[in-house]
Formats: C-alpha cells, structure tokens, sequence
C-alpha cells in the first residue's frame, strides 16, 4: 500500500520555510533543497541569524526569496503553509521554534514536517477545518517483504549511492530526473528521505520503516511507478561504508537498479561523523557497490555507471581539475551534476555498453 500524502507544497500554496541556523550553518538540508527543486510557491524564509539578508550571497541560489527573523515577520506575506527546513541534531526542535510552530499553527497555517518526532498529536487540538499536520515519517501500512521483483521491469531503474551520508544523492538523482524529462522520457523521482518526498509530494520515508520491510517498501514504490516509466530515479540513502546507515541495502534489493550513480564529495578522505574510518579509494567503493548489488555474481551485473563529484566548496578550475583526475582514476564519466548538468551523467546510464569495466 503507497504512502498518501497531503499536497500541501502544490504550485498553488504560498509556503514558509523554517530555517534557522540553516541557511549560514549545516542544518539546513532539507529546505534547501526545497528552495532548488520544489515547485511550491515559497514566499518567505526564516532564519533568525539571516533575516533582511541575500538569499543568493548566502547559498548561492539564485532566488529572490525575502529572509525575516521569525514567524510573526513571516505572517506579512501571508503564507498558508510552514514547512520545517531544518534537522537539528537528534531530531527534536528546540522549545523557542516549537513555540514558533504553535505560533503558526493558531494562526492557520498547515505544518510540513520532516523531522522524527510528530507534531500532530502536539497541535492536532489547534487545528482548523481545512488545516493539516504533515508528520511525513510515518511507515506506510500493510508492508511486505523485498522478493526481488523488480527485476522483472523492463525500465531503467537508476539509484545514487554514496561515500558517505549527506553528499548530494537527492540533488544528483532529481537533476538526473530533470535532465531525463527534458529528453522526452517518461521519467519518475522517487523520494525516499524527508526532502525528497516533500518535493515529489510522494515516496516511502524510509528510515521510518522497520528494517525487515525496507526492502519490500521500495518494492512496492518501483512497481508501481515503474510500468508507466521509462526511467526511474531512486533517492539514495546512507552508505555502505558508513558505520550506522542501515538505508542503502534495501534501496538495492527493493529497487533492483540496472545501473549505479556513485556520489562523492571532493577532497573528503574520511566518514565526516566517524572520522576513525577512511573512504577507500573509489575503484575500490565501486567494486564494493557492484558487487553486493550484483549479489558477488550470483545475479546479472550491476555497474557503477559514472561519478557525480560534489565540488560545492572548490573553485571552477579546481573542480575541473578534479573531475578530470576522478575521470583518469576510474575510467567513468564524471560531473558535478549542480554545478553543470546532469546530461553527461545521463548518457552514461543510457549507454548499454557503459560499465566500470
């Protein structure tokens, strides 16, 4: 059974996006990556240690979108929806922004929430008619167990997996969907984190799901979006190499891929929460990823079809440099998909005869 959420970051409602401490620290993910893909009308920002100042100076994107203090500044452009943009560490909003929340909530406005503990049963009695609480962390109902099914798709089933945790697989996976249906195909992005699924209005939270039904959970999500497909793109979670994730080994055997997209981010030699485990060398990440995706041979091959580099934080010709060394070092093609295009990346997965070799 598909998870059903509410459409409440539709073209047509005016969001407020939740941001403090996000937009100048590391926090802020989740509603950045609102702010570059979602096609929500996003009115307002607040962040209290940025209010009054550029969006574009700040982040780098280039939206003209106001930045205030706190709610009460928000509510002068009348938005109808809060969407929490951050992810505090452990998960739990600190007391001044839960009163923020309840600030709004009186007020009307509907609440997105991404964050792992719900605000439903904490507001549910402040609610209007026509006003919703997003608890978007939720495991969906009747699950069942991964059997490989997917497999049986004659589709492109295309998953980005990572060196490390927060690097960019969300970003990669939708400019590969972007890149994909500017090419005519009939292209799906399914979500599988808080972002990605507030984006697409749809997908499968999948660290909320008990981990003997992950697998089962993305089952069901390419199966039923990938017969009308030609390419799905599934949202990376986690990594293998990271000591804690539990996310990216249901992703491979729910989604059974046809082709891998490796994310890494330049210069970063070790697991950034655990600093005391290096990243291999990525010839070596790669034989990992294919071969536990391939099941060490027992199934058909599944290849690592090319490198999205994260190079944010490094000059253009610093980030060319090093997507030429990346390309010489695996013998794949190579890109940063957002600080170029994703086309290159896309050719790789399009290309029958493109493996890691």
């Amino acid at each position: 059974m598909m998870v059903d959420f509410p459409n409440l970051l539709a073209p047509n409602r005016r969001v407020a996006i939740l941001l403090h401490g996000g937009l100048q620290g590391t926090a802020g993910k989740t509603g950045l990556s609102l702010i570059r893909y979602s096609e929500a009308n996003i009115v307002v920002l607040i962040d209290e240690e940025s209010g009054g100042r550029s969006l574009e100076e700040l982040t780098g994107i280039s939206h003209n979108i106001p930045i205030v203090a706190n709610i009460s500044e928000a509510l002068s452009y009348e938005p109808e929806v809060l969407a929490i943009g951050i992810a505090p560490s452990g998960g739990a909003l600190p007391e001044p922004w839960v009163n923020e929340i309840q600030q709004a909530v009186e007020v009307g406005l509907s609440v997105v929430n991404g964050l792992h503990t719900p605000l439903a049963p904490q507001f549910q009695s402040f609610l209007k008619p026509g006003q919703m609480i997003w608890d978007i962390r939720q495991e969906p109902k009747h699950l069942t167990i991964g059997k490989a099914k997917a497999r049986e798709l004659t589709n492109t089933r295309v998953l980005t997996v990572g060196t490390d945790m927060s690097i960019g697989k969300m970003s990669t996976s939708l400019e590969l969907h972007r890149a994909s249906q500017q090419r005519g195909l009939k292209s799906h992005f399914i979500g599988t984190g808080q972002a990605g699924i507030m984006i697409a209005g749809k997908g499968v939270p999948l660290d909320a799901v008990r981990v003997d039904f992950a697998a089962g959970a993305i089952e069901q999500q390419v199966l039923t979006y990938g017969a009308e497909a030609d390419i799905l793109h599934i949202e990376g979670q986690g990594s293998l190499l990271h000591p804690s994730s539990t996310a990216t080994l249901p992703l491979i055997r729910g989604s059974q891929p046809t082709g891998l997209i490796l994310v890494h981010r330049w210069g970063q030699t070790h697991i950034r929460h655990a600093p005391q485990v290096a990243i291999p060398p990525l010839p070596d990440a790669i034989d990992l990823y294919e071969r536990v995706a391939s099941v060490a041979g027992a199934t058909e091959p599944v290849r690592v079809k090319a490198i999205a580099l994260n190079t944010h934080k490094f000059s253009k010709e610093e980030a060319d440099r090093a997507i030429a060394e990346i390309q010489n070092l695996t013998g794949l093609p190579c890109t940063d998909p957002i600080r170029y295009s994703a086309d290159y990346l896309l050719d790789a997965l399009l290309n029958p005869n493109s493996t890691s070799g």
